[in-house]
């Protein structure tokens, strides 16, 4: 394995052991709660102008799985912050981040659909240096940095490695929601859309997690927090894929992202998401 210069092979071996354990407890906190029926929600936002806005859920199995993972980090890495979705940033000494989201894609995990995950990521001033996209329910375990990207779940262990280039009218993309984002980055969306073979949403983080495996080409969003791509972003660079924002820049705080398998595809994106105000 090769490593950044900022984080010694001791430091990324611990990074990768502790992220493992994260990932295992947010598993066993969540999956008590999934497909049972009687799951109480509450509603984070007001009232907003797009269906997603008007409705952000929150359930005791995100706050259960965040408090599992702070659980372990207090212990196991005191002196690291920490950036969640449910209980917020706890101050850290040491330079690194911990950016957790304990389920990414509440709806889906609400509805039912195998597509929500946890996501992990360890970042550093410079951006996430290792990351983790698990899915409890199917069993599977997305890993990325310190130079390797695999997947183990109940068939397999294999590398992660992204498709490559592909020419945009060959592309599957994805996104989570129809209206993306605003109405400007919406049509700017389907402009792209309409130049690719295949269109498909609702998959929340494991698009990226089937981009990063080479299933898909291209996954375009808009209006992320940071812990909604941190994880994917090392998942999709260490597998060879590319993660920026809709201008080409660093992509870690969220707001508009273009994940794509191949330079090819990434130009080509960017050419038309761009061009948004």
């Amino acid at each position: 394995m090769t490593f950044p210069v900022r984080i010694s092979p001791d430091e990324a071996g611990d990074i990768i052991a502790v992220a493992d354990l994260l990932a295992d407890a947010a598993r066993a906190a969540i999956l008590p709660y999934f497909r049972t029926g009687t799951l109480a929600t509450e509603n984070k936002s007001a009232p907003g102008t797009l269906s997603e806005a008007r409705y952000d859920p929150v359930t005791a199995a995100d706050r259960a799985a965040e408090r599992a993972m702070r659980d372990i980090l207090a212990r196991r890495r005191p002196d690291d912050g920490i950036l969640g979705e449910e209980f917020g940033t706890t101050p850290g000494t040491s330079g690194l981040t911990w950016v957790l989201d304990p389920i990414d894609g509440t709806r889906g995990f609400i509805a039912g659909t195998p597509t929500w995950g946890v996501l992990i990521a360890a970042c550093d001033t410079q951006g996430p240096v290792y990351g983790i996209i698990d899915q409890p329910y199917i069993g599977e375990r997305f890993v990325g940095g310190f130079g390797h990207a695999n997947l183990t779940g109940p068939m397999w262990l294999r590398t992660l490695k992204t498709r490559g280039d592909r020419p945009l009218d060959e592309t599957t993309i994805m996104t989570t929601f129809p209206a993306v984002g605003t109405p400007l980055e919406g049509a700017a969306f389907a402009e792209v859309a309409d130049h690719a073979r295949i269109v498909r949403y609702g998959c929340d983080c494991y698009a990226y997690a089937l981009l990063s495996m080479g299933q898909i080409d291209l996954v375009i969003e808009a209006g992320l927090k940071a812990y909604d791509i941190c994880g994917p972003i090392a998942v999709v660079e260490a597998a060879g894929g590319i993660v920026t924002n809709w201008q080409g820049g660093p992509a870690a705080a969220g707001g508009r992202v273009v994940a794509a398998a191949g330079q090819v595809q990434h130009r080509a994106a960017l050419a038309i998401l761009s061009q948004v105000p």
